[in-house]
């Protein structure tokens, strides 16, 4: 069991009011059958550590590529991560298959992937939850997500589920593209507690940036450990930010025998794995499955590659609370109400998530 204590500040990725960026003319695929005729075009992917089948982020940005070979009649090739070592040969892999343009999903892959831009000019790339080290680069597209949004939301209907009024919540790694989705749940539970005078303990994250993390995507041990800390401690309401870590969430509360729920991200996880749908109160979901479909779509329709930065926000679509499944009807109206109203001001600017 690995269970990591770190203290850090945020930094890096600031995506609270970015929805300015867009993806640039979102044009609509170009006219296909259902049995699409192969085109010229070849998309390729490369994974961070988790596998294509981790029911994550990984298998979210692959889907956007399968999508496009059965609508689009594209070609696709892909290379899996085990390690970090794989990340360099991997995207040299891609760039020597004459992709037409490369998907690297995760920030890990932020500086190979830079690397690889730099040596590569007359290839594209796209960096998924990362960035490009120089922003006049023309030949890599960032493309990130507002996760503390629609994470805010997430907090403040836990804080209203709860009622123990105890959560918790852990990170994969600490790293931006996690503690960015913490951040948000943490501040979003504690608006609940200003609002209605009753008090929320967040477990595993706090204002200070202290939090709990696995070692790592694959660390079943760690996040089946931290589980079960906070279970101890009455949460009952887990927020895995941990790619299919929370399957080990899942069996820690099954063991425990509590009426426990926790919180999906990345893919609506009721839908997409729904063995644990009695499980999911709701997901925060980021749609790489949309953002990688409708990238490559313009570029088949003859566009031309655009670095410019798409950020997903709660304006745009890009991310969302999913539906609230076989929850639905233990939510009050008022609740949903007030997180229509959150969605609002958050996307007005009027509220802030992470202060």
């Amino acid at each position: 069991m690995n269970v990591i204590t770190r203290k850090r500040g945020l930094a890096g990725l600031a995506l609270v009011g970015a929805a300015s960026f867009i993806l640039a003319g979102c044009a609509a695929a170009p006219e296909t059958n259902d049995a699409a005729d192969a085109v010229d075009f070849t998309g390729c992917a490369v994974s961070d550590e988790g596998s294509w089948n981790d029911k994550s982020f990984n298998e979210a940005a692959y889907g956007g590529l399968t999508k496009a070979e059965d609508e689009l009649g594209i070609k696709i090739e892909d290379a899996e991560s085990n390690s970090e070592e794989d990340f360099e040969p991997n995207l040299a892999q891609m760039v020597a298959a004459n992709c037409d343009v490369i998907f690297a999903v995760g920030f890990n892959l932020i500086d190979p992937v830079n690397a690889a831009a730099e040596a590569n000019p007359d290839s594209h790339f796209v960096t998924i939850d990362g960035y490009a080290n120089d922003p006049a680069t023309t030949n890599l597209k960032p493309v990130q997500y507002a996760m503390d949004q629609s994470s805010y939301l997430a907090g403040y209907l836990a804080a209203a589920y709860s009622t123990t009024k105890v959560l918790g919540t852990y990170g994969g790694l600490d790293i931006e593209a996690v503690t960015v989705f913490m951040d948000g749940f943490y501040y979003g539970a504690k608006a609940y507690e200003e609002e209605t005078g009753t008090p929320v303990t967040v477990l595993g994250w706090n204002e200070d940036k202290v939090g709990q993390f696995t070692d790592g995507f694959g660390d079943a041990a760690g996040a089946k450990s931290i589980s079960q800390g906070f279970i101890s401690q009455d949460a009952d309401v887990i927020y895995p930010v941990a790619g299919g870590l929370f399957s080990a969430t899942s069996e820690a509360i099954n063991e425990s025998g509590k009426d426990i729920v926790f919180i999906g991200v990345d893919k609506d996880i009721a839908v997409t794995s729904p063995e644990y749908a009695d499980q999911v109160l709701t997901s925060v979901e980021k749609k790489m499955t949309d953002a990688v479909y409708d990238i490559i779509a313009e570029l088949v329709d003859g566009e031309e590659f655009d670095a410019t930065p798409y950020v997903g926000t709660l304006e745009n679509g890009g991310t969302q609370l999913s539906s609230f499944g076989t929850f639905d009807d233990k939510i009050d109206q008022e609740i949903k109400d007030k997180l229509d109203e959150l969605t609002a001001d958050i996307i007005s600017g009027a509220i802030v998530p992470i202060p």
